[in-house]
């Protein structure tokens, strides 16, 4: 498949400019650009879809540019959102770049000799650019009737307490202007973004005929949705970002395990790069028995892979199997602290262990597992206590210092998902 066939069967094509002529144009090799405001130090999981794109034309020997918008980034686009950004200063947004730099080196490949990705700022050819010279040499190209008849602006103009300020109303001439420097001097022909970046980027495609006389291009990828209708990429607990600082290996890998069964197909086709026969597999298999959740753990495994490397996701695993009640034994340190923080938990003082130790029933209580003494004797005797994932059906047991798991913590569950995390200190 070329890769706009390949796109499209993968469901990634929201709007294209010229079809047929861009079809005729990748049969060589192009350079092409995404972009992206580093308004965090951190992509997260809804960036991924435009770079696995870029880094989907690069596999097919294309030259993608991933351009981090020191400049736009201080202004703020305005698509998608229904209130003003905060303005972010230069120091943080330098911090930003550098910090993501780290994440896309992940995603594309810096190293290749045959068609390297390249990352570039643009604040490089904006910054020593006078308004008096933005406006007489870029804002004439423009006209105000067209730039508020664009969605992105319409709908905040439309929206009469929140509004649109002139700053981010000129974010389309940047952005614009981003793709008529690229093709001067980088010849990038095609610019690639979400579907919210529509308008934009046609605007600079008309800058760069009328600027440059060349013929560029656009395709959109869909702004994905979850099937129940709630945004990609969000939980109660905020964004899935890419930096474990931020969203730990742990929690990375089970926000693609628990991908909705209606979606989990769609996902292997946005967010991985197995072949249509594997994925038509994996589809298959769902179908006959969705049980296993076969399909699920390839799309969570190939995903923390990417980010996080084989090993975290072998942690996030194993972590993942000791909270369905999987053994502890060799298990490493590591991979338990993943889950530490995960599920709820209790201090209590290290000497309270000691000799022959506290009462099972007490720390049960004190664990808030079991509301009194007496209760926390019939579960135990019911066989619905377990002590580091081994059943404990003996309400006389004490726990003492030897079971502490590396040395200070134990794991008790009630029933099947009750767990706490007793941290002796």
């Amino acid at each position: 498949m070329s890769i706009l066939e390949e796109l499209q069967w993968r469901g990634l094509v929201a709007d294209c400019t010229d079809t047929a002529e861009l079809t005729k144009k990748i049969s060589a090799p192009i350079t092409l650009y995404c972009g992206f405001d580093p308004t965090a130090d951190s992509l997260h999981v809804g960036n991924l879809v435009p770079l696995l794109a870029l880094r989907r034309f690069q596999l097919l020997g294309h030259h993608p540019i991933a351009v981090a918008g020191g400049a736009t980034g201080s202004i703020g686009d305005p698509s998608g959102k229904t209130a003003e950004r905060q303005l972010l200063t230069k120091e943080l947004l330098d911090h930003n770049i550098a910090s993501v730099k780290v994440q896309l080196a992940k995603l594309l490949d810096f190293e290749t000799q045959q068609n390297p990705a390249r990352l570039l700022d643009n604040a490089a050819w904006t910054t020593g650019i006078s308004f008096l010279e933005f406006l007489r040499d870029i804002g004439k190209h423009f006209s105000v009737n067209q730039m508020v008849a664009k969605e992105s602006v319409r709908a905040r103009m439309e929206d009469r307490e929140v509004g649109i300020s002139y700053t981010e109303f000129s974010y389309m001439l940047l952005q614009a202007f981003d793709f008529m420097v690229l093709c001067r001097e980088q010849h990038c022909e095609l610019q690639i973004g979400g579907s919210d970046q529509w308008g934009n980027i046609t605007a600079g495609i008309e800058l760069t005929r009328k600027k440059l006389g060349r013929h560029v291009f656009g395709l959109t990828l869909p702004l994905i949705t979850n099937t129940d209708g709630s945004k990609f990429g969000k939980t109660a607990a905020g964004a899935i970002w890419l930096d474990p600082k931020r969203t730990s290996v742990y929690k990375f890998y089970q926000f693609w395990i628990n991908t909705d069964d209606r979606d989990v197909i769609r996902y292997l086709k946005f967010f991985t790069f197995l072949a249509p026969e594997e994925i038509a597999a994996l589809e298959k298999q769902h179908a006959e028995n969705p049980g296993p959740r076969i399909a699920h753990k390839a799309l969570a495994k190939f995903a923390t892979d990417l980010i996080h490397g084989a090993q975290a996701t072998t942690e996030a695993v194993r972590a993942s199997e000791i909270l369905f009640g999987g053994e502890l034994k060799d298990v490493a340190e590591s991979t338990f602290n993943e889950i530490v923080g995960e599920v709820p938990t209790k201090e209590m003082a290290r000497a309270t262990l000691d000799g022959a130790g506290l009462p099972l029933v007490e720390l049960l209580v004190h664990a808030g597992l079991c509301p009194s003494k007496g209760q926390a004797r019939k579960d135990i005797e019911g066989g619905g206590v377990n002590i580091n994932n081994v059943r404990e059906a003996s309400a006389a047991r004490a726990v003492a210092a030897s079971d502490l798991l590396f040395g200070k913590h134990i794991l008790l569950r009630k029933g099947k998902k009750n767990y706490v995390v007793i941290t002796a200190k």
